[in-house]
């Protein structure tokens, strides 16, 4: 990697940082913008507190209509009663439905640590994982027929055909008429469920063919890093036609509408999801709401899905849905979208999201693979550190082939600064290119075939970058110090965030901030030794711009899992090491002997040495040669004005 490739990437880092600290609003604009903020927020709750009144208060008026009128249409269903609790589970997932409403309330999901956040160390854990409650998510269906809307939320159920697995919910709308719930607990972590009517199709309008649903949820903080969990909450959907989205899992979205059909929607946190699949889909207009939540509160996001699905009123053809509660495994979730039973490729495990397309490629052909692989045989921390060994053994050839590129510019470099020693002006700069170029042509040496070898390896870094935090293998997996794998480790906490920080100083981040310095000082060292002339001065700046870098990741990275910075730790210890060997290992006279034979053989013709640097010098001298028409034509053009 040449001067060149590291400045700019240096500058890309100090323009991403520079912009951040001035985007920064002020203390007085922040001060404002709360207020703003604090006051819209206050109408907003004012708002929906008095639509809720008016909403509640319509509902109290028509429910005593109705109990008023002993042939109104659900008057058994709708007298208050009290609400009996069904539990249908299996050895995966334990799931409470209420006759209240008729829906699930409660979801556990067996096998997994469920942390209590109160508690840092972790002293209280769970054995399973609470998805949510009754407090925390509500499902209402809305049926419009001629006379009123009929909300499922409000009627009692009364439950039959109870088993561990299934459940049938009845509410009796009179006079021969229901309006019938069938749940049926899959072998894992799918539940499905039908909705129909019977007798009824008389109290709907001829055109009736949809209902509406309004699904909502507050998402449950489950792991004890707020800030990295939260980057990976999002309410995410899939299009009928196929591909996934998802809301901005940073801003604040309400009622946003999706233009496509949809057919099925996510409530989705670091590692499970909430997935509701319409086998109908769920029609256009669709309108999804995602609201980041205080840390303080312990919950991630506030979600809510305002949606239409097919409808009968005849009560011939069923609303069928699917409902997934369960843990974000790409492996688990291929296996259960089977049995949705309509031969349709869902891309469920598009959940667990494993980056932009170049990256999900390596990460869904190559990472999952490997890590499935090692997983059987050892321990989650040892995985880590045979994926960065495997890795490593294989992009080996290009970080040789980058590293012996730089060590044939550092033994060049006696012969480039003899070459160059004329070209000291500022403006004979461009001869001084030109002549760096010949010389590199003559040896067969090109410095950009030491650059890209790196830029390969980049996109393995990044995809990583992806897959580590959404692997729930690592979830509650211990190595060595760390307790948690897929959470930071904290060597200090306290109470309060400090900026930039936080509320701790995680180890592992240390570490890698330690390793990035050292592969640092070794790149730095490797490349002071080949620059020439003023790039040399230049070199002094660049070296303090590259021992900044740890400090920067060092903020960045404070707060991501200790998996992911044992990894790259890993990764860059055994980078310093192979660059170490590397140079241990090369002969430098021996180098410069088999140059010093290149060059004799090319010595009467540079260009029939070819490569890049042979091309590159060719197209420096056609430019020479450009600029010196162009002067010559002014230099014309000046002495005809002269003449006039």
């Amino acid at each position: 990697m040449d001067k060149n490739t590291i400045t700019g990437f240096v500058l890309i880092a100090l323009l991403l940082i520079g912009f951040s600290w001035w985007s920064q609003p002020s203390k007085e604009e922040q001060r404002a913008q709360f207020v703003k903020d604090s006051i819209l927020t206050a109408k907003r709750k004012e708002a929906e507190k008095a639509a809720k009144f008016a909403a509640d208060k319509r509902q109290a008026a028509a429910k005593a209509q109705i109990e008023a009128d002993t042939t109104a249409l659900f008057h058994e269903a709708l007298k208050a009663q009290k609400a009996q609790e069904i539990v249908l589970q299996n050895n995966k997932v334990a799931l409470t439905l209420s006759t209240k409403g008729g829906t699930v309330e409660k979801a556990v999901i067996k096998g997994y640590v469920g942390h209590n956040i109160a508690v840092k160390d972790g002293s209280k854990d769970q054995p399973n994982v609470t998805l949510f409650d009754r407090k925390d998510q509500q499902l209402n269906f809305m049926l419009a027929a001629k006379e009123a809307n009929i909300m499922t939320g409000d009627l009692y159920f009364q439950p039959s055909q109870v088993t561990d697995s299934t459940v049938t919910m009845t509410a009796n709308a009179g006079a021969g008429k229901s309006l019938v719930l069938s749940y049926r607990l899959g072998r894992d972590y799918m539940l499905h469920m039908s909705l129909r009517v019977n007798g009824m199709a008389g109290l709907f309008a001829p055109n009736t063919n949809s209902m509406d649903i309004n699904w909502q949820d507050h998402c449950r903080q489950q792991e004890r890093g707020y800030t990295f969990e939260n980057r990976y909450a999002t309410l995410t959907y899939h299009y009928t036609d196929g591909g996934t989205d998802y809301l901005s899992e940073t801003s604040e979205k309400i009622d946003e509408k999706i233009d496509d059909p949809i057919n099925w929607v996510a409530f989705k946190n670091q590692f499970f999801s909430a997935v509701m699949i319409a086998n109908n889909g769920f029609q256009q207009d669709a309108l999804l709401t995602s609201i980041p939540q205080a840390k303080e509160s312990k919950y991630l996001k506030q979600y809510q899905a305002k949606l239409k699905t097919a409808f009968d009123p005849t009560g011939k053809n069923a609303s069928t849905f699917d409902f997934y509660f369960g843990p974000n495994d790409f492996r688990l979730l291929q296996k259960v979208e089977k049995e949705n039973g309509q031969g349709k490729d869902l891309q469920m495990q598009r959940l667990v999201y494993l980056g932009w397309p170049l990256f999900r490629i390596i990460n869904r052909w190559f990472t999952i693979y490997v890590f499935d692989w090692l997983s059987k045989v050892f321990p989650m921390g040892v995985v880590l550190i045979m994926i960065t060994l495997l890795l490593k053994l294989i992009t080996y050839p290009m970080v040789k082939k980058s590293y012996m590129s730089s060590a044939k510019m550092r033994v060049l470099k006696p012969k480039l600064d003899a070459a160059t020693a004329q070209y000291n002006k500022p403006e004979d700069q461009m001869q001084k290119q030109q002549a760096m170029m010949a010389e590199y042509a003559k040896y067969g040496v090109s410095p950009l075939s030491g650059c890209l070898p790196m830029l390969i390896q980049m996109p393995i870094w990044i995809a990583m970058f992806n897959f580590v935090p959404n692997a729930i293998q690592l979830r509650g997996q211990s190595f060595l110090w760390m307790k948690d794998l897929s959470t930071y480790d904290p060597i200090f906490e306290w109470s309060k965030n400090l900026w930039l920080i936080g509320d701790h100083l995680s180890l592992t981040c240390i570490l890698f901030c330690a390793a990035q310095l050292l592969y640092s000082w070794f790149t730095m060292q490797q490349q002071k030794d080949q620059m020439v002339g003023q790039q040399a001065d230049q070199m002094k700046m660049m070296q303090w711009m590259m021992y900044l870098m740890p400090l920067f990741f060092f903020f960045v990275f404070n707060d991501y899992s200790s998996g992911l910075n044992f990894y790259y730790f890993v990764s860059l210890f055994f980078s310093a090491a192979i660059m170490w060997l590397l140079r241990k290992t090369t002969n430098d006279e021996k180098l410069l002997a088999i140059l010093e034979s290149r060059y004799k053989a090319n010595k009467a013709n540079p260009k029939k040495a070819g490569g890049m640097m042979a091309r590159l010098q060719a197209l420096q001298e056609m430019q020479e040669r450009q600029q010196q028409e162009l002067k010559r034509k002014q230099a014309e053009l000046d002495e005809k004005k002269r003449e006039l």
